[in-house]
């Protein structure tokens, strides 16, 4: 069973850890910056042997070089993505798969944020790593694809088993959950969420990983009907100011 850890940083991006105890391998997900991750690796006594990115977007590859230079690590990312991430020893894209010690991570093509960006499955563990693609009730921005794509992988991820942990890398929950009380005014399920979300902020907690399962009942994104609708409220949202 892998053990993972939720590193704060920035203003409000996670670098996640994820530790698998059999081989003494340990991963970081999509890492900003490099101090806080090797302290918080160095205080669990994980040694840090992999990076995974999902995609080329300073704050999700920032801490890379740094990483490597101190711990010697391979760094694995998008294959669409080769260009933007120099620091890459090892691409993936759709149907290939990482190891983590016995762990196996299935990669998954989720472009639209970016056009090469990818999520990492992992099923044994009941996790997906899903950098900017999917988010506690919200999605990316479209800033390289199509609203067509991301219904698509809407879709994709949306169909995992509903107790998926979903691993995302912003705390945007709050303000994605305000917009989808306008998208939704009549879903109990998010006006129930956001008591929990707005009590779990104020609080000083975080509101992820979230579920498949979460998403499908509360995300407007993932339960729009098709790309047009998906498409109406991306644009709403990106204008909203609630």
């Amino acid at each position: 069973m892998i053990e993972i850890a939720r590193i704060p940083v920035l203003s409000d991006n996670y670098v996640w850890l994820v530790h698998e105890p059999g081989s003494g391998e340990t991963t970081v997900i999509d890492p900003s910056v490099a101090e806080p991750v090797l302290a918080e690796a160095a205080r669990r006594g994980w040694r840090i042997t992999q990076i995974w990115n999902t995609h080329w977007h300073p704050d999700h590859t920032g801490g890379n070089a740094e990483i490597k230079a101190a711990t010697g690590c391979t760094i694995t990312g998008p294959a669409g993505e080769t260009a933007k991430i120099p620091t890459l020893d090892a691409t993936v894209s759709e149907g290939d798969r990482t190891m983590l010690g016995a762990i196996e991570a299935q990669v998954i093509d989720v472009p639209a944020h970016t056009a090469g960006h990818i999520a990492y499955h992992l099923p044994t563990e009941g996790a997906v790593f899903v950098g900017d693609t999917l988010f506690a009730m919200g999605c990316g921005r479209l800033f390289e694809g199509t609203p067509e794509q991301m219904f698509a992988n809407m879709r994709r991820l949306g169909a995992l088993p509903g107790d998926t942990r979903v691993y995302c890398a912003h705390e945007y929950t709050q303000s994605n959950g305000r917009y989808a009380l306008v998208a939704e005014p009549d879903n109990a399920d998010i006006a129930s969420r956001m008591r929990a979300v707005d009590a779990a902020r104020a609080a000083g907690e975080a509101t992820v990983p979230t579920t498949i399962a979460l998403e499908r009942a509360t995300n407007p994104f993932m339960r729009a009907r098709d790309a047009a609708e998906l498409a109406e409220r991306r644009a709403a949202k990106d204008n909203f100011r609630g």
